[in-house]
């Protein structure tokens, strides 16, 4: 029971919250000063948050996940662990989530904590069925997750900065979307995939990838923060990466998966640690 009520809560996918992280070199370049206890409160929150929708979307999509070769294998759908006991897990880690998230002292954390579970529930209870709808509420998912650093160490997003996460965030979820179908995913698993075809897919996927590089592209240019002269030191890994991702989704038809893609890819696990180096080199900080 344990080790499936492990499983159920995926922390595997606690990966993705990096996203939390994106904001604090500019922050404290800056000038903020970061609380790491209250930080750490915040996010360790999240990632229960975080757990707690894995666990209701396994209880709520159970006779669905038993049609998927690869879902069919998650404690719920697979029998070893009841709707009911699922749904009770769900509430405790939300329930959890909402109280550490209190515990930071950044009240606006409960507030970024409660939108993603209620935009969660949005998407598990019908949006996910919807064209367009289904991805672009995928996506709010990481805006939450850069909005919620930025509440951590008290600064305001840059608009140039939601604008290069959401356009990231919807090229994920585009191409999860196209693995979907790719794996021949039937719309009796998943209906919303009567709405797209791998050709609009494909071309949305470069729509954003090249909204994704441009937004960044302008942020580091206009970011006050940047020593002169090492604006766009991060700018070519970035542009490397988006461009890998992409290569992979159409050549080798990955992307179902953000998370066990990059983990999988030792390419990629590079340029993101090479990113992080050159940020820090651009905004000054040792």
């Amino acid at each position: 029971m344990v080790a499936d009520l492990l499983r159920l809560s995926r922390p595997r996918h606690w990966v993705k919250n990096v996203f939390v992280l994106m904001p604090v070199p500019f922050a404290v370049a800056a000038g903020a000063t970061v609380d790491w206890l209250a930080f750490g409160l915040g996010l360790v929150g999240f990632c229960l948050a975080n757990s707690a929708v894995y666990s209701f979307n396994d209880a709520q999509d159970a006779e669905r996940d038993r049609l998927h070769p690869g879902k069919s294998r998650r404690p719920v759908a697979a029998g070893r662990i009841s709707v009911a006991v699922a749904r009770l897990w769900a509430l405790s880690l939300l329930l959890a989530s909402f109280a550490l998230a209190w515990a930071s002292g950044h009240p606006m954390a409960l507030l970024v904590t409660g939108a993603y579970a209620v935009l969660n529930l949005a998407y598990s209870m019908g949006g996910k069925h919807f064209p367009l709808v289904d991805v672009f509420l995928l996506a709010s998912y990481y805006l939450l997750r850069v909005s919620l650093g930025c509440v951590l160490v008290d600064v305001v997003p840059s608009n140039w900065l939601l604008l290069c996460t959401g356009a990231l965030a919807l090229f994920l979820s585009l191409a999860k979307r196209r693995a979907d179908i790719v794996a021949g995913l039937d719309v009796e698993h998943r209906p919303v995939l009567d709405g797209y075809t791998r050709t609009f897919l494909d071309q949305a996927m470069v729509i954003t990838a090249g909204t994704t590089l441009i937004a960044y592209a302008l942020y580091c240019l206009d970011a006050e923060v940047m020593r002169p002269g090492r604006e766009f030191s991060s700018l070519p890994l970035v542009v490397f990466v988006v461009l890998e991702y992409l290569r992979l989704v159409q050549l080798e038809n990955e992307g179902g998966s953000p998370v066990d893609l990059v983990l999988r890819s030792p390419l990629l696990l590079v340029c993101a640690a090479g990113w992080l180096a050159t940020v820090l080199w651009s905004v000054g900080l040792p």
